[in-house]
């Protein structure tokens, strides 16, 4: 018999998924627990593996297509098993999905039509943003369910559409030297019309780089997504502010160099993020509003430090959770650092590796990057930031005498929600960052 591929639950909050690219095509083998296809949702990238090994017998969701969990996705089976070209009961939801419920009223309460409607966390969430009517957008889902795709064309079509034309204003009766001047006077004389007429018509305008040499990439889901929160959280959030301190690495490179080699023999990657991770729990523990989230009601305090890690990808960059930092060790964290990044990039991270980070680390140094402003991973109210480490001359006091040395030196960052602290607490935060890394032992 068959084997259905079912849209997965790709995390506690997560109820719907989009098909980016099947890595098979109807024909092809597979086998059981191989990746088979690659879904995007909000939250991450990610490879659904193949629940059974055969052959690829039948797609029923094509790529780019948004679907909620429980849909029947694929076929699999033996060559020559025959499945329905289309899902029809086949392709009812395995489970029921359990979205988000959003009422809406009309104010007096008497309008059926407008009763509770089902949307996802993600369409509820989009519509809160936009100031969206729901009810007023035909859903293309299952059941007619508004999908996120649904939501997006309808604010591609709300923006494209043309201003309502100005009506002129009636003004009432002046004496003819206060009147304005309208009417006839404004049109012109013929000759001036043949004059005008004669001339050639401003060229179109054009598309910016139309006439340029090149190509159009159109957005991946990833890089849409980056877009639209770090525009929400810079623009329309937290006003950011930025520090910058300096730090002398000589310690940890020190430390680095010492203890690099035997880790590596018992199959720990020492990297210097591990060390600004934990430079970075000491600080967030030292100064722990910063370490918060802003609420109407008040700052939620975190009693954990879990730091987000933010990892380059090459259409993009994703940050990975450690979770309970405060609890790990040097090596412990190294281990984190390392396997998060590695199954970042290899998309086998799971959803909710991705969520409920309580303040950032972004190392923008790796790419030789000296000093950066990153934006602030909301709801957090903080991110840090840390450069390239480069040797650089610098003065020190030895013995009550300023002294010229080279020093490892590398500038370090800290935005953060100006609502939740101010340059002094910020500074506190940095310096012992700082201390941290110079003390290292």
């Amino acid at each position: 018999m068959p084997t259905k591929v079912i849209m997965p639950q790709l995390g506690e909050s997560v109820v719907e998924g989009t098909v980016s690219k099947w890595l098979k095509k109807v024909g092809d083998p597979v086998s059981e627990f191989d990746p088979l296809l690659e879904v995007s949702t909000d939250k991450v990238d990610t490879e659904v593996p193949a629940p059974a090994s055969g052959v690829l017998l039948q797609i029923y969701v094509p790529e780019g297509t948004t679907v909620e969990r429980g849909v029947l996705l694929a076929m699999i089976g033996q060559p020559g098993e025959a499945v329905p070209d289309a899902p029809g009961v086949a392709g009812e939801q395995a489970t029921e999905p359990q979205p988000v419920v959003a009422t809406e009223s009309n104010g007096d309460g008497g309008d059926s039509s407008r009763a509770s409607q089902r949307y996802s966390p993600v369409v509820a969430r989009m519509a809160s943003e936009h100031h969206i009517d729901l009810t007023q957008i035909k859903g293309t889902g299952l059941g007619g369910r508004v999908t996120k795709k649904d939501v997006e064309a309808y604010l591609k079509t709300r923006e494209a559409a043309p201003a309502e034309p100005v009506q002129p204003v009636q003004m009432e009766e002046t004496p003819a030297w206060e009147q304005p001047v309208t009417g006839d006077l404004f049109k012109p004389t013929t000759e001036i019309f043949e004059k005008a007429s004669a001339q050639p018509s401003a060229p179109a305008a054009q598309p910016a780089g139309a006439k340029q040499p090149g190509e159009l990439v159109p957005l991946n889901t990833m890089r849409k997504l980056i877009a639209e929160h770090m525009v929400r959280s810079k623009l329309h959030t937290a006003p950011h502010v930025t520090t910058v301190f300096e730090v002398d690495m000589a310690r940890v490179m020190a430390h680095w160099q010492a203890n690099m080699e035997p880790l590596a023999k018992q199959g720990v990657k020492l990297t210097l993020t591990a060390y600004f991770v934990s430079a970075l729990v000491a600080a967030a523990q030292a100064q722990p509003t910063l370490n918060s989230q802003w609420t109407d009601d008040g700052l939620f305090i975190h009693h954990t430090v879990n730091v987000g890690m933010a990892v380059a990808l090459a259409d993009g960059l994703i940050v990975p959770v450690i979770k309970h930092a405060q609890d790990l060790s040097l090596i412990g964290i190294a281990r984190q650092v390392s396997d998060l990044a590695s199954r970042a990039r290899s998309k086998a991270l799971r959803p909710d590796e991705v969520t409920g980070g309580t303040i950032t680390l972004t190392n923008h140094g790796v790419s030789g990057s000296l000093l950066a402003t990153p934006i602030i991973n909301q709801p957090q109210s903080a991110i840090v930031g840390v450069g390239v480490v480069q040797k650089r001359v610098v003065v020190l006091e030895q013995d009550g005498a300023d002294v010229i040395a080279v020093r490892p030196m590398m500038y370090v960052t800290l935005t953060f929600d100006h609502r939740v602290a101010d340059g002094a607490m910020a500074d506190a935060f940095l310096a012992t960052f700082k201390k941290t890394l110079e003390h290292w032992a």
